[in-house]
């Protein structure tokens, strides 16, 4: 059974209240590409809510990064945040090596693949993650209807 953690459900009630849309499922994972906005990777929370997708990434930097930014007049790390409405998912899987070899000489982590159309064609969200995201990807699938 799962320790209870106060700070994680005010985490998730602020944040249903924030969106006006239920948490279905979360779990921690890194963006790897998909989404036209955003260049390069990213940590974030992986989101499966009533109302579709979300990734979130909240920006944090340590002291060195501070210092250094304020010495060089660098910008703050910025809030990132996607955005994929039910209506406009077409598939979402977690996806894991089948090949005994491959995971062997090739060991990788699991992605969630989220297939979505928008008014410029259709893309593919990719992020990887571990096997605390399958219910992510479950709660997607069932949310969807597949």
């Amino acid at each position: 059974m799962a320790k209870y953690n106060p700070d994680a459900e005010a985490f998730r009630k602020e944040y249903e209240e924030r969106y006006g849309e239920k948490i279905l499922a979360y779990g921690l994972g890194r963006y790897l590409g998909g989404w036209k906005e955003y260049d390069g990777e990213f940590w974030g929370l992986v989101i499966a809510t009533e109302g579709g997708f979300r990734f979130h990434h909240f920006p944090h930097e340590g002291w060195l990064q501070m210092v250094s930014r304020s010495t060089t007049g660098g910008k703050p790390p910025q809030e990132k945040t996607i955005f994929v409405p039910r209506d406009s998912i077409v598939s979402a899987e977690y996806r894991t090596e089948k090949s005994w070899w491959r995971r062997i000489l090739f060991p990788s982590h699991p992605l969630i693949a989220v297939k979505y159309r928008n008014a410029a064609g259709s893309g593919e969200i990719l992020c990887e993650t571990d096997s605390r995201s399958i219910p992510v990807a479950d709660s997607l699938k069932r949310l969807i209807g597949g």
